[in-house]
């Protein structure tokens, strides 16, 4: 038995009046990472401008017919009617059946065709059924793709539970009847078919996996309540803009970095370091894509609420790519989009050992001195950065007094946790320390001080 083909892909792109050819390029460029990513090799690159999706199939005749000579398929859709043949056609089909036989090329035994299509668009299940009778490939939209590479690459329990929800949502339309005489008959209702069956299926699944995750992020609404006065800071920004190189550089912690789209799926928390007195803390958070599926944007609540709660966000920019600006624009849409775009931010360039001085110029001269450019490779930029984020919250705390009674000693460990301490002295009553806090700590270490509650 021969070994199985490779996983050769060709990526298909329409073109619609408004989209300009620089952005369908970049498009189709992001979408060879995204298939890259899945593991595919692209071989071919399908292109035309319409005006709409063909209905049936995407592209039109023409260029459907190229797509099938790239595949090994005929490149058209055939008719679910049964055709009527003449003696002429089965005399020529008659002939390639012989040809074939003698041992000239068979598309099934050529391996420099490719066997899966990928489209740059979200499609209809009887446009991806009518796309894989064409070409005889298997058929991935963008969607499809990007829920994959997810399904891949997700680790912790939440966000495989996220992601199983979403890829489960996504399949159920797609599924098709199989019908014939292995139809099974088990656990079927009345007048059930098999297909109504895997759907049912499908949907006591998803509310099974919400329930799960729903008491994952009870637990998770704890810890962020537990946090919720501490001084937090949420990389946010698109897939692959250095966020986890980042962050590791920050932190010192050992997150994943990798040169793919999606390295990250799961929410890291990790404490600014060296450490500073109140702690900070930096959350690495998923990364944003063009056309990102509605789905998966409703699933990943934890790394949004990151985003929404967080006190100051770093809109984390790959300087290095062309589409910056657009890729720039899809973060503050998302962000947008769950209320996250009123909680105070600041722009980093990443990546700017790759680019030149021209365009350095360029990103300064479009959003300001006010935006930081640096590498997270680069020892002194991330130290500057990192006095940055201190200077940030310094900024916002005030200073004030807190005298803590010998009764309340218990309260001194909470006072060095919460807020910065400038001297501390003894007296007859207690401890008088002088601090500098953010407003809302301070008055909650006042109010335990009142109640002799613990903060």
């Amino acid at each position: 038995m021969p070994p199985p083909l490779p996983s050769r892909a060709v990526l298909v792109g329409v073109q619609l009046p408004n989209v300009d050819d620089a952005e369908h390029e970049a498009d189709l460029t992001e979408l060879g990472r995204l298939a890259t990513t899945l593991g595919f090799e692209v071989v071919g690159t399908v292109k035309q401008k319409r005006e709409s999706l063909a209905t049936a199939a995407v592209l039109g005749e023409g260029k459907l017919k190229e797509l099938g000579a790239l595949t090994g398929g005929k490149g058209v859709v055939p008719s679910g009617a049964h055709e009527r043949k003449s003696k002429v056609r089965k005399r020529w089909e008659t002939e390639g059946d012989a040809a074939v036989e003698n041992g000239e090329a068979d598309a099934s035994e050529r391996t420099d065709l490719a066997n899966v299509v990928v489209v740059d668009h979200e499609i209809t299940p009887s446009q991806a059924r009518n796309l894989e009778r064409a070409t005889g490939a298997r058929v991935y939209d963008r969607t499809g793709v990007i829920v994959e590479i997810f399904h891949r690459h997700a680790k912790s329990r939440e966000a495989r539970l996220e992601v199983e929800i979403a890829r489960l949502t996504y399949v159920a339309p797609r599924l098709r009847e199989t019908g014939g005489k292995t139809e099974r008959q088990q656990g079927r209702g009345a007048g059930e078919s098999a297909l109504e069956l895997d759907r049912r299926k499908i949907r006591d699944r998803i509310a099974e996996l919400r329930e799960e995750l729903a008491a994952i992020a009870k637990e998770q609404d704890q810890r962020r309540r537990a946090r919720k006065d501490q001084l937090r800071v949420a990389l946010v920004g698109y897939t692959n803009a250095g966020k986890s190189s980042l962050m590791r550089a920050l932190t010192g912690s050992p997150v994943l970095v990798e040169d793919k789209l999606f390295a990250t799926l799961d929410t890291t928390v990790r404490a600014l370091k060296p450490e500073t007195k109140p702690r900070i803390l930096v959350s690495d958070t998923v990364g944003f894509i063009k056309k990102l599926p509605h789905d998966l944007v409703a699933s990943f609540r934890s790394t949004l609420d990151e985003a929404l709660e967080a006190s100051l966000l770093f809109y984390v920019v790959d300087a290095s790519d062309p589409t910056h600006d657009a890729q720039l624009d899809v973060t503050r849409s998302v962000l947008r989009e769950i209320g996250a775009d009123r909680v105070p931010s600041m722009l980093l360039f990443n990546k700017v050992d790759r680019i030149d001085a021209k365009t350095r110029q360029a990103i300064v001269r479009s959003h300001g001195k006010e935006a930081i450019l640096m590498s997270a490779l680069d020892a002194e930029d991330v130290a500057a950065l990192r006095e940055k984020i201190v200077l940030a919250f310094d900024q916002r705390m005030v200073e004030g007094e807190l005298v803590i009674p010998f009764s309340q000693q218990g309260l001194v460990g909470a006072v060095y946790e919460n807020a910065r301490v400038l001297s501390e002295s003894y007296d007859e009553v207690g401890a008088r320390i002088h601090v500098r806090a953010l407003p809302a700590a301070l008055a909650r270490l006042r109010s335990a001080l009142a109640t002799g509650e613990t903060p």
